[in-house]
């Protein structure tokens, strides 16, 4: 989980006992700077403003402007990590593409598995430069403490659960902790489609499909609402 340099932060929450849990777990994680801790949005855009911020401990059910409104309006190299009381955000937060949603009361063991995957995702030292992940035709990912190689032509398609992915593969699966965004960002656009917020398929292990579903090894997935007519579109290009 090392990084070369500490990450800025700051919890935003109108609740002091919440923001002193967060922070009293953060304490304890190496690489952590909290910048400062913020009881409503308007204190945390002045925060932004003023400093160089990195990730955002985010609640959502704040008064005036929510936490939901707040992530959309920041830069979107800010990070979110929610923290709620309640799961009916859980979808919305997920489509802002954050690092994580944590239920309260939060461990310090499951906060720290939030912080494991924004170093891993996010901010991990060593990172191929873009021309050379383009031409490549593979990826590593962590999977059970070691980096796995993924070959692009074995990838079957990738399925999202709340805080890590299933990528199957001809001949088995493997599970790392990683938003479906992240992954999305390393493989190439001309061999993979994303048609829902939990799937990514390859296009070359397409059997059929419909406007609603896509059949790929014997699995019938849907075609989200959202990505219908850009998955269409590409589909049309091959009739």
């Amino acid at each position: 989980m090392a990084t070369n340099n500490p990450i800025s932060c700051i919890i935003v929450d109108d609740e002091a006992m919440a923001r002193e849990v967060i922070a009293t777990h953060l304490s304890k994680i190496d690489n952590i700077n909290i910048i400062a801790t913020c009881n409503n949005a308007i204190e945390a855009f002045n925060c932004i403003n003023n400093h160089n911020i990195e990730l955002v401990f985010l609640d959502i059910n704040m008064p005036g402007i929510s936490g939901i409104s707040f992530a959309k309006s920041i830069n979107k190299n800010i990070k979110i990590i929610f923290t709620t009381a309640y799961r009916d955000y859980a979808v919305e937060g997920f489509e802002l593409q954050a690092v994580d949603y944590l239920l309260k009361p939060i461990s310090f063991e499951r906060l720290l598995k939030s912080i494991d995957t924004y170093f891993e995702v996010y901010s991990t030292p060593f990172k191929p430069a873009k021309e050379q992940l383009e031409s490549s035709n593979f990826i590593f990912v962590r999977s059970e403490r070691i980096m796995v190689k993924i070959d692009f032509d074995a990838i079957i398609y990738i399925e999202s659960y709340s805080d890590y992915i299933k990528i199957h593969l001809k001949h088995k699966t493997i599970i790392t902790r990683e938003t479906i965004s992240a992954i999305e960002a390393k493989i190439p656009k001309h061999l993979f489609v994303r048609i829902h917020r939990s799937y990514i398929i390859s296009l070359n292990n397409i059997s059929s499909f419909t406007n609603e579903h896509i059949t790929i090894s014997g699995q019938s997935l849907p075609i989200s609402r959202s990505y219908k007519k850009e998955v269409l579109n590409l589909l049309e290009r091959y009739h």
